[in-house]
């Protein structure tokens, strides 16, 4: 039997938000991580490092330079997510959250049938593994106001307005 670790792979690819390592089980993307992302796995649970060109890292890469580009709104990509039944259901969640809007952890607790769990939302929120692509950056406080961020509330605010038509993509690592 194949371990989930064998079974792994990552790149590192540039990004207009920095370096970014995308990891893929047996193919498919699984994570996407950024240089100083909170919950970033150990790296010796990425796998072998492969070249960025191998699939699916190319394309993943061509989409993400797209989006940044503000050529593309949405993405198209198989993913695998691993974590509990919940957090799955509120990653595939994140993932109609239209571009350029967001909502807040009550309103997506509520569009799962969960009125109550906004605190869990948000627990699994911060550990979505396939950041940006998987748009946990549109969920917001109850007051609209930025709460927490895997890649840090500068760069969410950047995310944010750029959706919003805030000119292109800018963002420096501070």
């Amino acid at each position: 039997m194949k371990t989930l670790e064998a079974a792994r792979t990552h790149a590192v690819v540039p990004s207009a938000c920095g370096e970014l390592t995308l990891v893929a089980t047996e193919g498919v993307l699984s994570g996407l991580y950024m240089v100083r992302q909170r919950h970033r796995p150990a790296q010796e649970r990425f796998g072998e490092r492969v070249d960025p060109a191998e699939p699916p890292f190319a394309e993943v890469a061509a989409q993400l330079a797209d989006y940044f580009a503000g050529t593309r709104w949405s993405f198209d990509l198989p993913m695998r997510f691993h974590g509990t039944e919940f957090q799955c259901r509120v990653w595939t969640a994140l993932c109609d959250i239209p571009y350029g809007e967001t909502v807040s952890y009550g309103q997506l607790a509520d569009r799962l049938g969960r009125p109550s769990a906004s605190r869990a939302v948000g627990l699994a929120n911060g550990k979505n593994p396939i950041g940006v692509i998987v748009p946990c950056h549109r969920v917001v406080g109850s007051t609209g106001s930025l709460t927490g961020y895997g890649g840090g509330l500068d760069l969410k605010r950047s995310l944010l307005d750029f959706e919003r038509g805030g000119g292109p993509f800018s963002y420096t690592q501070s």
